[in-house]
């Protein structure tokens, strides 16, 4: 990796705000004025301040991204980088990657202000004490030369030692140092000499420092594949808290809509939907990928480059019916008992989003007219095959890509078109013996499980309560040392331990029954349940349900819960 060398004052005169802005995926200044203190004296003290990245955008494609200059004046009070008008420059520019804290500060430090609270609002540049010797410490926090922030060159009189504060600012008004050490001898004139002697040698050093050495060396990243851009970004931004490829995309989408501030539509919204029914754990990429998926002529792809700004202001545009469709798609799903337990694949909801939205029904979740509940009744059954046979798994984009196909074709919404979903999706509506043998066999706690055994309560309201896979027989009994002390012959005991943590021996219980029940045999939890406990729970009636009929429990209840998978299909 080779590095470009450039001094201080380059950069600050020559690239900062000229060719070399900050690009829409950059999060906010955050540096307090302790920061740039610190920065400045580690300057001085000729310690590194680190590399940079910069990333060469060339002439053709810098109006494809929003550019937003440095801060030459901050303000604590509002806080938001101006967007730069790259338009009137015939060059190649420069967005920075990684760097933007440190070259900000330097520019804040050099050119511009700080305004922040300290009792009252202070409007305040950057100063050094040119009479204060530089004293090194042990502490590395002690600063070894006397940077301040200040509202004016005023000696403070509460401080007993000497004064000169020199706006740092200053010194770019002197292409050489000699021209620098006449300026300040000529300030200084009727001051001590030592004093002087020691203004002089740290104007000196900071001209030499800003405009002799070296101390900016910089990447250039000349990619034009955006996403590997981002993904370099996300790779230099380690430091504090983790960047996430949603994270990036939010500050993009911030940066690019007009009137809504994206970062906390998303964020509030996200909330919002995760509020619903028992819970979810939604993420910002799929509010996104759902913004994406629901505005008309958009690609789907969750990529950086297809988040421009003519595809951002349309999403800014449709952001309202994106919302509408989502959260009733959410609401929708709550009532069929999903929640976070048992949504496999929330792509999967996309496509239930987008036909929400060409039907375009108020009310659609509360309906009670004939034609709406048989599409909630499509659409739950459909869903719960589609996921449990896994059509979202393998390459998704693809699969949502087709189905907005088939959904686009459509000229009749009144029906959920699931046959022809199903038929793109290249799975029947139903499950064949096999794969009920496999769903049967799913084990406890796995991916699968809950979403399973949810199925089985078609009529459970599931708002209010959380719910808990529970082993109907206790798993405790089951192992070999148990089995054996039972007097159970290898077979029987190879049996017992087959299906004792599998879909046949499981069911889902409120919290305060599954406290209740805790390891407690069936046959006496089933006296302390009321009437429809066993036929809310697929438990197959029977003379006996002690430990030895355990095996008999499986095979009875097994028919049943088949039926039950088989009633799903269409």
């Amino acid at each position: 990796m080779s590095y470009i060398p450039k001094t201080i004052s380059e950069v600050v005169l020559e690239y900062i705000n000229r060719t070399t802005f900050l690009p829409a995926i950059q999060r906010e200044y955050v540096w307090d004025t302790d920061g740039i203190e610190k920065l400045f004296d580690s300057i001085m003290g000729n310690y590194p301040i680190g590399s940079f990245l910069f990333w060469k955008v060339l002439e053709k494609n810098k109006s494809l991204w929003a550019a937003y200059k440095f801060f030459s004046d901050f303000d604590k009070e509002y806080p938001h980088n101006e967007e730069a008008n790259v338009a009137g420059i015939n060059q190649d520019i420069y967005l920075v990657l990684d760097g933007q804290q440190r070259l900000t500060s330097l520019y804040l430090g050099l050119k511009g202000s700080y305004r922040f609270f300290y009792y009252n609002w202070k409007q305040t540049r950057l100063y050094i004490n040119l009479f204060k010797k530089p004293e090194r410490s042990d502490n590395p926090e002690e600063l070894t030369y006397e940077f301040a922030f200040r509202e004016s060159a005023t000696q403070n009189p509460k401080n007993p030692n000497p004064q000169y504060w020199y706006l740092v600012g200053n010194i770019l008004n002197f292409n050489s140092a000699k021209q620098a050490r006449k300026d300040i001898r000529d300030r200084l004139i009727g001051h001590d000499l030592l004093l002087i002697d020691n203004a002089v040698e740290l104007i000196e050093e900071l001209h030499n420092r800003l405009f002799t050495e070296r101390l900016i060396n910089f990447f250039e990243e000349r990619s034009d594949d955006y996403d590997k851009v981002v993904e370099i970004f996300i790779r230099a931004n380690t430091g504090g808290k983790k960047l996430e490829y949603s994270d990036i995309l939010l500050s993009t989408a911030t940066a690019k809509w007009r009137n809504l501030n994206a970062r906390d539509e998303i964020h509030d919204f996200t909330d919002e939907i995760n509020a619903i029914g028992a819970g979810y754990n939604l993420g910002k990429d799929f509010v996104l990928k759902g913004a994406l998926y629901l505005t008309s002529g958009l690609p789907i792809q969750y990529q950086v480059k297809h988040f421009t700004k003519p595809n951002l202001e349309k999403i800014e545009d449709n952001w309202e019916l994106i919302k509408t469709n989502i959260h009733t798609t959410i609401r929708l799903i709550s009532r069929f008992g999903y929640s976070d337990k048992n949504l496999i694949s929330t792509l999967a909801l996309l496509p239930i989003a987008l036909y929400l939205s060409r039907l375009g029904k108020k009310n659609f979740v509360e309906s009670t007219q004939q034609a709406d509940v048989r599409n909630q009744l499509l659409m739950e059954k459909w869903l719960a095959i589609a996921l449990l046979k896994n059509a979202f798994g393998g390459s998704s984009d693809t699969t949502l890509k087709n189905l907005q196909d088939v959904l686009n074709e459509q000229t009749d919404f009144s029906f959920f078109p699931y046959e022809a979903i199903n038929k793109k999706l290249n799975i029947e509506p139903g499950f064949s013996e096999t794969e009920i043998d496999n769903l049967l066999a799913t084990q406890y706690g796995s991916k699968y499980s809950y979403l399973i055994l949810s199925l089985l309560y078609p009529s459970r309201d599931w708002k209010d309560s959380t719910y808990h896979e529970d082993h109907i027989y206790p798993k405790s009994e089951f192992t070999a040392r148990n089995l054996n002390a039972r007097g159970y012959d290898p077979d029987v005991i190879a049996s017992y331990q087959k299906h004792f943590n599998t879909i046949t021996n499981l069911q889902l219980l409120t919290d305060k029954e599954n406290l209740e029940k805790n390891a407690a045999a069936l046959d006496g939890w089933l006296q302390m349940r009321d009437a429809q406990f066993k036929t809310r729970h697929s438990i197959p009636v029977l003379h006996n349900y002690g430990f030895d009929h355990f095996l008999e429990f499986i095979g009875r209840r097994r028919d049943d819960i088949k039926g039950k998978l088989k009633r799903i299909a269409m």
